[in-house]
């Protein structure tokens, strides 16, 4: 009995969604390590700011990859959603 190969699914090609996924994933894990380690062991922070040098880099860091990790991450769930809707029709 020989074996017939089963029909390929049509490739979707390459438009970034995967790579949005990876880096947004990447950069809001940063900014939650980022303040993790501010709250933890970078003395934490006042209404003024953090209390010490690197509780202030790690604030920086956190407000920088936070937004902008948290919008990578929303264009790249979508754009999968997007690709999931079409690959199904």
């Amino acid at each position: 009995m020989p074996i017939t190969p089963q029909p390929a699914r049509p490739q979707m090609p390459d438009d970034g969604t995967r790579q949005l996924l990876q880096w947004g994933s990447s950069m809001v894990g940063t900014g939650i390590v980022a303040v993790l380690l501010l709250l933890t062991l970078f003395g934490g922070f006042t209404r003024q700011g953090a209390t010490t040098n690197a509780g202030w880099f790690a604030l920086i860091v956190a407000l920088m990859c936070l937004p902008f990790g948290g919008l990578l991450l929303t264009l790249g769930i979508a754009k999968w959603f997007r690709n999931r809707r079409e690959s199904s029709k």
